[in-house]
This record gives structure tokens, C-alpha cells and sequence, in this order.
């Protein structure tokens, strides 16, 4: 197999491009993710793929819990802020205003259209991410005419 084919291959599968967060007591972590599928009708249940050095995956793996910003086409900048280390002052994460999830106390970024809260149900661990499935158990829309961000339109990729 070519390496390059299978790079360009793979960096071929439709991705959105999300903030996940995940929180506990005083300790927060957010991170820009584009692995992320729904997975299940009955119960609902989404699968995300995080990179097992970072904060977010640590937290999550300790707290069971993260909430999954869904940013609009044209939020290429909030994404942005989120490539680097979580800084929390106040209400604002990575400069950018949020409110505590009711079901996680995960952030909630105000300015996003979509934004949904989960409970892990299991984990795939393997490589140099883990799969963490979860439960939907908190959800809400703020303006359902925006248009959800794709990777691919952003230049950007991730993958392959």
C-alpha cells in the first residue's frame, strides 16, 4: 500500500470540527476534536476519538463525562482557540464565554449553535487515541439555522 494513498484516502472521510470539555471540582480541559460519530438510536449514544496525552482525554477518563460543542461554519476562529492549553478566568475558557452543563458541569461555550453532554458508557483503548462511547444525556440548540463547521471546508486536516 502507498502510504501517501492511504493519507489521502483516509483524510477523505467527512468530519465535523468540535470543541469537546469535560470538567471536575476546579480542574477544566477543552480541546478542538473532529472524531466524533452518533453510533446508536436506542439508547443514544456517540463515539469520540481523543488523543490519550492530552488534558481533555485525562479528565474525561477520570470523570466519566464531556460535553461536545458543536461550532457553525463560520466559528473557524473559536476552533482555533481551543488547539492550544485550557486557560479558564471566570465565565471565560480560552477567551471565550461558557456556562456549566446541568448534567456534566462541562463547559458550555455561549456562542456555539449546538451543544450536547454525555455520560461514557465504554472505552476502546488503542493506539495513540481512545474511543470513549457515550450516552447523550443533555442537549440544546441555540439557533438551528447555522450551518455546523466541516473539516475539510477549513483547509485544515486531521487524520490518515
Amino acid at each position: 500500500m502507498d502510504p501517501q494513498d492511504k493519507k489521502v484516502a483516509l483524510r477523505a472521510i467527512t468530519y465535523g470540527l468540535y470543541v469537546m470539555t469535560a470538567s471536575d471540582a476546579g480542574e477544566c480541559a477543552a480541546g478542538g476534536v473532529n472524531w466524533l460519530t452518533q453510533v446508536s438510536f436506542e439508547p443514544t449514544l456517540v463515539a469520540a476519538g481523543v488523543n490519550t496525552q492530552s488534558s481533555l482525554h485525562a479528565l474525561i477518563s477520570k470523570t466519566g463525562m464531556f460535553a461536545v460543542n458543536v461550532l457553525a461554519d463560520d466559528q473557524l476562529d473559536v476552533t482555533k482557540a481551543f488547539f492550544q492549553s485550557t486557560e479558564v478566568e471566570g465565565d471565560l475558557v480560552n477567551g471565550h464565554r461558557f456556562e456549566r452543563g446541568v448534567a456534566t458541569g462541562a463547559p458550555l461555550l455561549d456562542e456555539v449553535p449546538y451543544w450536547f453532554e454525555c455520560k461514557v458508557t465504554d472505552t476502546v483503548a488503542r493506539g495513540d487515541h481512545t474511543v470513549f462511547v457515550a450516552e447523550v444525556v443533555g442537549a440544546g440548540v441555540r439557533d438551528a439555522s447555522r450551518v455546523p463547521l466541516n473539516l475539510r471546508s477549513t483547509g485544515m486536516s486531521y487524520g490518515g
